[in-house]
């Protein structure tokens, strides 16, 4: 099977068996997102509009997810007992919609529609146009809330479920963040994972600039969560701690996932201007040609 955007196409990629190797497993999850950002570099491409900058910063948080951590399969998507993931930072739809493909949740025929009239596959997601997408996310501030929602419910439900939510570093500006985490952390939801995809850029400027976070760790740690760091582009770091869950028994985990926006395009790279653009032609071509040089190297 083949995923297809226009005239394009890349392999769909399944999960490995559960008897894999770590060393396979890291593999195979390199292998998938160079292929995914190959893809969502020709949906942006394509559609005309999306956000790249912040799709390449968390691809490869959203291919550990979906290919090694989360209990979810494409047949198991409405069993009340799977793993819910929640895209808080929704305008990188993008990159969940081929995230979603190359692991066989979404019909590889729907990517072509991305942005278009009548689409499923809106700007933003939306859970009762896609099955895979448990919350419509794109107001920010609103998708930590929802998760410690879930996870209250797995709570209740005496369920070992996990929920894992990616935001944003400079959605954390959004003070329901802080609310969400205060109740969070009230209710000891050690199945909750906070994961902060931490580019250090928001649209016009960097987070520092318009209202510091810093220092992120402490402040976390100060609402009761379990803090880890990690490069957020390193699938074998990735894999040990969102597989680790709960990190402390009691305390909701919050990642803080070190990543670089439009990863790992030269001209993309810790840009602001890519927060929302849309590669031109010749942008289009240098960018497949360094994904498929850092393959070459890496394989």
């Amino acid at each position: 099977m083949t995923l297809t955007v226009e005239h394009t196409t890349m392999p769909v990629l399944g999960r490995l068996p559960i008897h894999s190797s770590r060393v396979e497993q890291i593999a195979h999850l390199a292998e998938a997102a160079q292929q995914i950002r190959i893809q969502d570099l020709k949906l942006v491409h394509h559609a005309g509009a999306g956000h790249i900058g912040g799709d390449f910063s968390a691809i490869d948080i959203l291919t550990t997810l979906y290919g090694a951590v989360l209990d979810i399969s494409p047949e198991t998507v409405a069993d009340p007992e799977r793993d819910r993931f929640i895209l808080s930072k929704g305008h990188v739809a993008g990159a969940l919609y081929t995230t979603l493909a190359a692991f066989g949740f979404l019909p590889v025929s729907e990517l072509a529609t991305f942005l278009k009239p009548l689409s499923a596959l809106n700007g933003h997601p939306n859970r009762t146009k896609v099955a895979a997408v448990e919350a419509n996310t794109g107001p920010l501030g609103h998708g930590l809330p929802v998760a410690v929602g879930h996870a209250l419910s797995a709570r209740l439900d005496m369920s070992l479920r996990r929920t894992y939510v990616l935001v944003g570093d400079g959605e954390l500006q959004e003070g329901s963040n802080w609310e969400a985490m205060m109740a969070a952390s009230q209710y000891q939801l050690d199945r909750l994972t906070v994961i902060v995809d931490r580019n250090r850029l928001q649209q016009g400027a960097t987070t520092k600039e318009t209202n510091d976070l810093d220092p992120l760790p402490e402040k976390a740690t100060a609402f009761g969560f379990a803090v880890v760091e990690v490069n957020g582009h390193d699938h074998g770091e990735l894999l040990d701690v969102l597989s680790a869950v709960p990190v402390r028994p009691g305390k909701p985990t919050f990642v803080i996932a070190h990543t670089h926006k439009g990863h790992p395009i030269s001209f993309m790279s810790d840009n602001v201007a890519w927060h929302h653009r849309v590669p031109d032609a010749a942008e289009f071509e240098q960018a497949l040609a360094e994904l498929a040089r850092d393959h070459r190297r890496s394989a």
